[in-house]
């Protein structure tokens, strides 16, 4: 059961990051609340607030029919204007930046709560403008939640100037890059939290037991705590092998045990792990580093020679790398001080060599850029707390001296970048 609950928790995490999820909620939302009014007109709180407060009700059915019909096709313009802006956001983001920006672009809260709203004040009118009787007496008419629809039309209309003004906001790349460092930032500040905690005790996994995955797609969740309550419970050892955030093939080798396990605990142990086709930072904190070394790299290409939005990229990879560095390549979790799994992340080399690969391809003849780079990775070497990672960003530093003594041919660039190099 408890298996069977995350897996559903997985399944509306997943759903919650469409563009159509808030929208659609809040929309049912309307539908519900027109009901109700509908309801309360029934029971009369027209007539009761047009003896006592008549100010607060229209009671002339023209004028009613004519402001919900008036509401109802302005909201439906501002919606498609601000359906076309979201559109324009994406594609500018996409032809500009990187199209692995539009998953965390679309699953902006904020512009779908605004598009819910819209869609809230539309149904509501709609529904009691068919409410309206014909012939109806003047207590009849709904002219309290005529009024209401009025408050919802006001909100609306303050909803379109929030949108206008985060969409402006929304697709400045310095604001695009500062939400997908502080994202990753923060999940990557909660890992090196989580091992400073724990116990890293040295196991020899060499001959446990081989398990592939049953399905494709890219290693998303983990419900850790449901497997560590699993081994605990049927005393075995557990070594997630795939990294997090890799793209896992039919029959690749996902994790591993220290004894053979039968069929039903594996079915047990596979519903733990959760794969997707798309990913999001808040999952993993690798995609943060492929998409701003991505933007940094489309930002020295030649249709767009943006070598200042390429030197923020690389200052936030500069961070979020010192994060990098202060953490091992796997993590051990525990009970009651007995190791039980063992979660294995992307090795820093192979994170990093993609990075600066990428980056000294394109960027290898600008000394500005190559300049910025070596500062960076000098940075990550002061910070860092393992030797084998000085030693790993001590080759990436000779690979990209030797790029650039290829690619720039000014001496005096190529003595500046010396001088920078042998400074400590």
């Amino acid at each position: 059961m408890k298996d069977k609950f995350s897996t559903l928790l997985s399944k509306v995490y997943n759903l919650k990051n469409k563009i159509a999820f808030f929208p659609s909620i809040i929309a049912l939302a309307g539908v519900i609340f027109a009901y109700i009014m509908m309801f309360a007109e029934n029971q009369g709180i027209s007539a009761y607030l047009q003896e006592f407060l008549p100010e607060l009700v229209i009671n002339d059915e023209e004028t009613a029919r004519t402001i919900l019909a008036t509401f109802i096709a302005g909201l439906t313009s501002i919606m498609v204007f601000s359906f076309s802006m979201v559109m324009i956001l994406l594609n500018q983001a996409s032809s500009n930046f990187s199209p692995r920006l539009l998953p965390g672009l679309i699953s902006n809260r904020r512009h779908q709560i605004v598009l819910g709203i819209y869609l809230f004040t539309i149904i509501y009118c709609i529904f009691i403008l068919v409410f309206i009787e014909p012939k109806g007496q003047a207590y009849q008419l709904p002219g309290f939640s005529v009024l209401l629809s009025i408050v919802f039309m006001i909100s609306s209309l303050a909803s379109f100037i929030y949108f206008i003004h985060s969409i402006s906001q929304e697709i400045q790349i310095n604001n695009i890059l500062l939400k997908i460092y502080v994202s990753a930032e923060k999940k990557l500040v909660q890992l090196i939290n989580d091992e400073e905690k724990a116990n890293n005790e040295v196991i020899d996994t060499k001959k446990w037991v081989h398990h592939n995955t049953k399905c494709t797609g890219y290693f998303k969740l983990l419900s850790l705590d449901n497997l560590i309550d699993l081994a605990h419970k049927n005393n075995f050892k557990l070594e997630v092998l795939a990294d997090k955030g890799s793209y896992c093939s039919e029959d690749a080798v996902l994790f591993k045990t220290n004894i053979a396990v039968n069929k039903d605990l594996l079915d047990k142990i596979h519903a733990n792990f959760s794969f997707s086709k798309g990913q999001l930072i808040d999952d993993n904190y690798l995609l943060a580093f492929k998409q701003i070394t991505e933007v940094a790299v489309k930002s020295m290409s030649p249709g767009i020679n943006d070598p200042g939005t390429a030197i923020n990229a690389i200052d936030y990879l500069s961070e979020l790398l010192i994060l990098r560095v202060q953490k091992k390549n796997i993590e051990v979790t525990q009970k009651d001080n007995v190791t039980l799994v063992l979660v294995n992340f992307l090795k820093f080399e192979d994170l990093l060599y993609p990075i600066m690969a990428s980056l000294r391809t394109y960027c290898s003849h600008d000394i500005v850029i190559v300049l910025k780079l070596l500062t960076c990775l000098k940075n990550v070497e002061k910070k860092s707390k393992f030797e084998e990672y000085n030693t790993i960003i001590n080759t990436e530093i000779s690979n990209l001296l030797a790029d650039a003594n290829t690619n720039i041919t000014n001496i005096e660039d190529l003595k500046r970048l010396e001088n920078m190099n042998s400074m400590k």
